[in-house]
């Protein structure tokens, strides 16, 4: 039993020193590439609160991404706001869309929300396009890369560490969200609405929180994403990103915070390892998502979990949760 505190004291330091060391021993096209699965990580993370927890489906997570990029830039570029402000207030544009959206999910469940969230994200692609005065239609736009007064970040490590810092702050906040009266409320409203409510649980306010929460984080991710790559246009916020987020939270681990990032680093590593057979890696990607859901529906985050001795040190699922119950959160 003295052991197990220690282990994941050991766990914890590993982690850390891999992360901070991560731009000595990383070349910088690779360490690029893992600033991406940062990214990627932020805006899976708001998905999972909302799928994962609360039991809301979103095939439109997208648009909220493209909401904060094109925001943000255009904050940035066009009134000359500083980068650490549009940051923010763009995440609160798209969180209060987020709102908005959660509104029509208060009589809508199952295929007919995912149709609608559907619906959401091909209309702000749409947007993007034919808005060409304000978002440059298809040329897209270029933000300049993130500054803090005089302190511009160019360099890969200074974004590394600007992505990394954003994810743990947003991955704590999210931790602490859900050991608060709103995470039991999300998990509550999962398992079965007339139980929650008849608890005392608002089903109006809280799948509306849930939808801002989770926007909230995608428009975090989307400026992030525009002033890192330097270049958006409505192709990088189409269904197929919305598709790529929610598979991030199934095969990384549903209703599962360290599931999100684990999710987000191994497909966007994969992807580009699979550069070299373009033509085959919708097709590997897909049938990793079908055995994922098949054989480890708890995604890879719960795998080590299972085996022996470190089942103490991963949990298997979340307390209280059964299997059955991690699937009823799946899409």
């Amino acid at each position: 039993m003295k052991l197990w505190p220690s282990a994941r004291l050991w766990l914890a330091a590993a982690t850390a020193a891999a992360v901070v060391t991560a731009p000595v021993l990383i070349p910088g096209y690779f360490l690029y590439i893992l600033t991406l699965g940062t990214i990627w990580a932020i805006a899976t993370i708001g998905l999972n609160l909302l799928t994962g927890y609360a039991g809301q489906i979103s095939i439109g997570h997208a648009g909220f991404m493209g909401i904060g990029a094109y925001l943000s830039a255009i904050l940035v570029i066009r009134l000359g706001w500083p980068f650490w402000l549009a940051l923010p207030a763009a995440a609160l544009a798209a969180g209060c869309v987020g709102w908005l959206l959660g509104v029509p999910a208060l009589r809508l469940s199952g295929p007919y929300l995912a149709i609608a969230t559907l619906g959401f994200g091909t209309a702000v692609s749409q947007i993007l396009v034919k808005w060409e005065p304000v978002t440059g239609g298809y040329m897209g736009i270029k933000p300049p890369p993130p500054s803090f007064g005089p302190w511009t970040l160019t360099g890969d490590a200074a974004l590394y560490y600007l992505a990394v810092a954003v994810l743990v702050g947003m991955a704590m906040l999210a931790a602490n969200l859900l050991r608060g009266p709103v995470g039991r409320a999300f998990v509550a409203l999962r398992d079965s609405e007339p139980a929650a409510q008849a608890s005392g649980i608002s089903l109006s306010r809280y799948k509306t929180l849930a939808f801002a929460i989770s926007a909230f984080y995608a428009g975090i991710a989307g400026s992030l994403y525009g002033h890192v790559v330097g270049f958006i246009s409505p192709f990088d916020f189409n269904l197929s990103i919305s598709i790529f987020l929610l598979s991030v939270i199934v095969i990384g681990g549903l209703a599962s915070i360290p599931g999100s990032i684990v999710g987000a680093l191994v497909l966007t590593v994969g992807f580009q390892a699979l550069g070299a057979v373009r033509d085959l890696r919708q097709v590997v990607y897909g049938l990793a998502l079908v055995l994922m859901v098949i054989f480890l529906p708890g995604g890879l985050w719960r795998v080590p979990g299972s085996l022996p001795g470190l089942r103490r040190l991963i949990p298997a699922r979340p307390s209280g949760e059964t299997r059955e119950e991690v699937g009823h959160a799946a899409p």
